[in-house]
């Protein structure tokens, strides 16, 4: 039996632990030609003692959140549309300084429902207690159908966060109103087509840094059911040997949508024009922007299913270039297609530069990129160890500090899209648990899974993820969709006693919800650096405020700012932990908001 040089690591890795890969895998030049961003932020490697007893609990339903996520049939699924399950946002609709919940939602197939009892699109205001009350109906955002994705962003720069939302069929802009209700303006910003469509993950940016919010779509599949195969049918049509669902491959793929903001309320379609369509169609599920080669120019980054993913490089001039072959995050090591589903972006091992987390279909596994500050990455998964595990479908994903250490964790949800492979002795489940890898500040993680409590450990087919703090109380939730239950609030509980700093920023100048801005924190010569983002996870949103873990510092020796439009650096130093801090452009610390510290007594 011949095995290819990924599966002689993968093997490495598990006979020997992952350590060998330094071995096998490693370059001499590799640590030693890392870019060197300045003399006073070179990272530092500080040893890390035992980790703190951080649990995850899932306190949805004491919290509130009862709504069902419905989503094809439970115990089986025909068609593919039935299975891929949709995200979830963190997001402060209301401008309160605390994180709402806005949960997507499906239907079922040839179901007509009640009057009143179709499913439709959830939104929970935050209550501020750790509860949340369903405002779903006052809101405006009620809809029943196949939403697949969401992304936040101030499209208007009227102050408050807009939703884009993505479905099987036509997408949906809502405009905040600024007083808790919402409107469908699709038409009138010129978003809409009459065409059926599947979008999937989106991605808001300002990709010519003229102080507005473009918007980028991802799109999946030209489903239509009735010229779709049926189980079992064709080659694509079987799993294992036995027959299942069709797709995505022998399905026609979606071609990407690039809208560029006009300023006045209305968008163009600038796909072609840009360079977006080159690429073709493709099975594209979650879209991210970040400026990965620390340019100042927002570049965008698609997870895509069962084909090469996607990098499209911001060329400066209203035009991309898709150049993920050559920077070697399009495959796998081995050169392989894999069925991409998720993205995480940070800059793990706090060097300067960004790097990607992209989830897998099961019998792989995820990615871990390293970005190499040259333009390029290179896949590091089993050398850094998140490479153990196969078997699970993988799909909302993050990079959080969940114990505030200062070196970025993943953090990793999973559910199969067969309900019968239990059946099928292949050692695979339908329902599945979560997966959190600690980082150990050297390059390397440690599967910490099994220690993290409850609500890591159930098992369930989830889908979208997305991060933030939502008590307020300085350590980092998550809000989980699960396929056909209520979704899972984690709750990030246990004795976390390092401090931390988040930010959130306002922009006057660039767009008011400052997508793009990038932060560094510096503690000593360890620094760290993240962007303010929309979308990410699998076609999800996290919180907008960005948050740091320093350990035990008591004070941020420096914190800079970088605005994406002018490209100027404010600089803030001597300050003080365990805060939220915002920032406006060109108006600094605006305000300074403590924790917390009665939820849940945790500090």
């Amino acid at each position: 039996m011949k095995f290819s040089r990924r599966q002689m690591l993968q093997l490495s890795a598990t006979l020997l632990g992952p350590g060998i890969l330094d071995f096998l895998r490693t370059p001499t030049w590799r640590w030693s030609s890392l870019p060197i961003l300045q003399a006073s932020t070179v990272p530092a490697t500080p040893t890390l003692g035992a980790a703190p007893k951080v649990q995850f609990v899932d306190v949805a339903l004491e919290a509130g959140l009862t709504s069902p996520n419905v989503w094809g049939g439970v115990d089986n699924k025909s068609y593919i549309i039935e299975a891929k399950g949709s995200g979830v946002a963190f997001f402060d609709y209301d401008q309160d300084g605390w994180l709402d919940i806005y949960l997507t939602n499906g239907t079922r197939l040839n179901t007509t429902w009640p009057p009143g009892q179709a499913p439709t699109t959830q939104l929970y205001h935050n209550n501020r207690d750790g509860t949340f009350t369903d405002v779903t109906a006052k809101s405006g955002l009620a809809r029943t159908g196949w939403q697949t994705g969401v992304c936040v962003g101030d499209f208007n720069n009227d102050g408050w966060d807009d939703l884009f939302c993505t479905f099987w069929g036509h997408n949906i802009l809502f405009r905040n109103n600024g007083d808790g209700t919402f409107t469908d303006v699709t038409k009138q910003a010129g978003l809409w087509k009459d065409e059926v469509r599947w979008g999937s993950g989106c991605t808001w940016l300002d990709y010519d840094r003229d102080g507005s919010l473009d918007l980028f779509v991802a799109n999946y599949i030209l489903f239509d059911p009735s010229k779709v195969p049926v189980p079992g049918e064709t080659m694509y049509c079987q799993y294992k040997g036995e027959p299942v669902m069709c797709g995505p491959r022998g399905l026609p793929g979606g071609m990407n949508i690039l809208y560029h903001n006009n300023g006045d309320g209305t968008f163009s379609d600038v796909s072609e024009k840009a360079g977006i369509l080159k690429s073709g169609p493709r099975y594209s599920i979650t879209a991210v922007s970040y400026d990965f080669d620390n340019d100042g120019w927002p570049d965008i980054y698609v997870a895509v299913d069962s084909e090469p993913s996607l990098l499209f490089h911001n060329n400066h001039d209203g035009t991309f270039s898709d150049i993920a072959v050559m920077a070697s995050c399009a495959y796998s090591e081995d050169g392989n297609e894999q069925a991409g589903m998720g993205v995480a972006v940070g800059d793990y091992d706090c060097d300067g530069w960004l790097d990607l987390f992209k989830t897998n279909f099961s019998d792989d596994t995820s990615n871990l990129y390293h970005n190499n500050g040259d333009g390029t990455f290179t896949e590091v998964t089993f050398q850094a160890g998140v490479g153990l595990d196969t078997q699970d479908v993988k799909w909302g994903c993050g990079f959080i500090d969940y114990d505030n250490d200062g070196w970025p964790d993943v953090f990793q949800v999973d559910g199969h899209v067969y309900p019968s492979v239990d059946q099928h002795g292949v050692g695979q489940t339908f329902l599945e648990p979560r997966i959190v890898y600690r980082n150990l500040g050297n390059g390397k993680f440690r599967d910490v899974s099994k220690e993290m409590g409850p609500g890591i450990t159930a098992r369930h087919s989830s889908r979208g993820c997305a991060f933030g703090d939502y008590d307020n109380d300085g350590d980092m939730d998550v809000v989980v969709n699960n396929m056909n239950e209520i979704p899972s609030l984690l709750r990030n509980d246990g004795g976390n006693n390092n401090n931390w700093i988040k930010v959130k920023l306002i922009g006057t100048k660039c767009n008011r919800t400052a997508i793009g801005a990038r932060v560094r924190v510096t503690v000593g010569k360890h620094s760290q650096i993240d962007e303010v983002h929309s979308g990410t996870s699998v076609m999800s949103q996290s919180d907008l405020r960005l948050h740091f873990g320093v350990g035990q510092a008591k004070k941020i020796d420096r914190l800079d700012v970088n605005w994406p439009t002018t490209q100027k650096v404010e600089t803030f130093t001597d300050l003080d932990t365990n805060q939220i801090l915002v920032i406006k452009e060109g108006s600094g610390i605006i305000q300074r908001i403590m924790p917390n510290l009665k939820m849940n007594g945790r500090h």
